[in-house]
């Protein structure tokens, strides 16, 4: 029998997996990549009796390798929180999927160990983006104000690391990274021990810096749109800016395009928080390769010529 760990490498698929892996450690082959890396399935070569573990990747974007996966005989647990469509009835396959907006795949697992590695999931769900989440996990630890803004940094850093054309605009590979989180039973210790919190927090503010002197290139009465330059520290910082933009102004949707080779760019969108008609998810599933969560999705290829219909679109899925 063996093992496989399939996770997206932000904060939440990180720290999704720290969590089962602290509470049932393995001698797993860990597949994971960057933010937009979400058709991993196919490449986990599992066969009858494996055991292959699915953290913070939609299923409906990896449909068609699970159902290989169920026919060749692999067992998959598969947690998530991002749209799924119809989930398939099998009986090899266990899902914990909940796209709601409350919730992150960090949580979904704290509710699994019933809240054994709450702090973990509170860097997850701060990472992102969801920090009332991440305050409603945290208040059952009593921790104070600074302890609890050191974890919502770590979240954030964790979360920014993840964002990029290639592992050569990111400063450590998300694997990497997460053998780096995989040592420390307790964030804090994390924090207080390793560098390379440090270095991403640092370069995390820096590049955010930059992002901030962007003005919107359309701004509707309840959306605005950035365009930042074809640069490894906009690619870096996307994830990050949009965050930012929603938590500024969580009434309004936000679309930050990073360009791409041939004229394309990739897409981080952010939809209003509290119950807004449209979804980010289904707004970002109109465009092809792209998908997400109630407030949060993306587009990893928007064809340049699209860019004049997508912002017509996005000021109409959101008029205010």
């Amino acid at each position: 029998m063996r093992y496989f760990d399939v996770f997206n490498g932000d904060a939440d698929g990180i720290c999704a997996l720290h969590q089962l892996r602290l509470a049932d450690p393995l001698d797993s082959e860990i597949i994971t990549g960057l933010k937009r890396d979400i058709e991993l399935l196919a490449s986990v070569p599992a066969g009858r009796g494996d055991v292959v573990t699915v953290l913070d990747l939609s299923l409906d974007r990896n449909r068609a390798a699970l159902a290989r996966l169920l026919e060749r005989g692999a067992h998959v647990l598969y947690f998530d929180h991002h749209y799924a469509g119809e989930i398939p009835d099998h009986p090899d396959l266990e899902a914990v999927i909940d796209p709601s907006e409350a919730t992150c795949t960090s949580a979904l697992i704290d509710r699994h160990l019933l809240g054994r590695f709450r702090s973990w999931a509170v860097v997850g769900a701060f990472g992102d983006g969801l920090p009332e989440v991440a305050q409603a996990l945290a208040a059952a630890l009593g921790l104070e104000p600074a302890r609890l803004e050191a974890l919502r940094e770590l979240g954030a850093s964790l979360n920014y690391n993840a964002y990029g054309a290639s592992e050569a605009d990111v400063l450590i590979p998300p694997r990497e990274l997460y053998r780096v989180v995989s040592h420390y039973a307790d964030p804090f210790e994390m924090i207080e021990r390793e560098d390379v919190v440090r270095r991403l927090a640092g370069q995390r503010s820096a590049d955010l810096e930059r992002a901030l002197a962007a003005r919107p290139v359309r701004s509707a009465p309840g959306a605005d749109a950035y365009a930042l330059p074809d640069a490894p520290w906009s690619r870096r910082v996307s994830g990050t800016f949009a965050n930012r933009l929603s938590a500024e102004d969580p009434a309004r949707a936000h679309a930050v395009l990073t360009p791409l080779a041939g004229g394309a760019f990739e897409v981080s969108v952010r939809a209003p928080r509290g119950g807004a008609k449209a979804t980010a998810a289904d707004f970002c599933r109109r465009y092809g390769a792209g998908g997400g969560r109630a407030t949060a999705g993306g587009i990893d290829r928007l064809e340049g010529a699209r860019m004049d219909e997508f912002l017509d679109d996005l000021a109409r899925a959101w008029p205010r």
